[in-house]
């Protein structure tokens, strides 16, 4: 199907064609138009958005990480920037900021506070992932409850995995991209290295 074919096929379906080239702009205004259409995407998303989402955005010769580039650029000294997180981009806030905004937003019942034990089966769930709950009874040494298992699935940090291959097959349990988002990680290989020596 030529260019044409599908401009009027967009036209006669009641959709305007989305032009992603951009061809009749001088390219320093194209240039512009492609950022700013990035960073409409990546404002409007609350989740992190992927290279290939952008590109959908973009002419085909454009690079979605020059552009980037350019954008954090624009963004030296603002309160928030653009970072690459679970492998995507999204809009965050500077830590230092975070007193200043902790004092004047409602945060209402996304606290991010952990008690220890929730922190240490967080951990467990990202370095031994996926595992069951006799796995980290395990780690523990003891029966991990069943309430803390849900709280952590309510704050979308974990999720339901494959089965197991223990008698059975019970559930397992992995992290989530809301967990990568959470503790500002690109994936799972971006986990600090553990340190098993005794010290």
């Amino acid at each position: 199907m030529s260019v044409a074919t599908r401009k009027q096929k967009s036209a006669d379906d009641g959709h305007a064609h989305f032009d992603r080239e951009l061809d009749d702009l001088p390219p320093k205004l194209r240039w512009r138009e492609w950022m700013g259409r990035i960073e409409a995407v990546l404002f409007a998303s609350a989740k992190p958005v992927g290279r290939d989402d952008l590109a959908r955005v973009v002419g085909q010769g454009a690079s979605v990480e020059m552009l980037i580039d350019d954008i954090q650029a624009e963004l030296t000294g603002r309160p928030y920037e653009l970072t690459q997180v679970a492998g995507g981009w999204m809009f965050q806030t500077k830590t230092q900021f975070a007193d200043a905004i902790k004092a004047a937003a409602d945060l209402g019942e996304h606290s991010l506070a952990f008690t220890e034990m929730e922190m240490g089966v967080l951990c467990a769930v990202a370095y031994h992932q996926p595992i069951d709950r006799a796995g980290l009874a395990d780690i523990f040494g003891k029966e991990v409850s069943r309430d803390l298992l849900a709280r952590l699935r309510y704050k979308d940090l974990i999720a339901s995995g494959p089965r197991s291959p223990r008698p059975g097959a019970p559930h397992t349990f992995v992290t989530t991209e809301t967990f990568l988002v959470t503790f500002d990680l690109q994936s799972l290989r971006d986990l600090p290295e553990l340190d098993l020596s005794d010290t």
